[in-house]
């Protein structure tokens, strides 16, 4: 089987998109439906994966930056009928290196495919990075 990469919005699937995050994605499945949509619509870069033949879409990453020097890569995935074939280095090569983000420092937050990332240049942090972990709420210090 042959795949095609593009980063056109418009070719999106946004129902496989999000059929795949909504159950299978272990960091999104508390996300609504408007709030994919909303994350989808204000990317600064998506890429999907597609079946050549019959333009099915099979992957997707999402990218958030400030588009001059920064970059968050979000909601990776290769479906996984089509894993085993490359096509999740093929998935981030497009995003990271093949694209306006080519120099950016990139960022991500995942549990498992360390190894891939790793093969683009991601590494753990050093002691200049600190992450703030995101809360169901957040209460405001009392002296604000």
């Amino acid at each position: 089987m042959t795949y095609e990469f593009d980063d056109d919005p418009a070719r999106l699937d946004a129902d496989a998109i999000w059929a795949y995050l909504s159950t299978d994605a272990y960091w999104g499945r508390w996300r609504t439906r408007a709030d994919f949509d909303r994350q989808l619509a204000t990317a600064w870069r998506v890429v999907g994966g597609y079946v050549s033949h019959t333009g099915a879409q099979v992957a997707f990453a999402r990218a958030v930056s400030d588009g001059v020097s920064d970059a968050y890569l979000a909601d990776v995935y290769v479906h996984p009928d089509h894993r085993g074939q490359g096509l999740g280095r093929r998935l981030v090569s497009t995003m990271v290196d093949n694209g306006p983000g080519a120099r950016f420092r990139w960022t991500l937050a995942t549990k498992d495919a360390h190894e891939l990332y790793r093969s683009y240049g991601f590494a753990e942090p050093d002691e200049t990075f600190m992450v703030r972990p995101a809360a169901p709420e957040r209460r405001l210090p009392d002296s604000l």
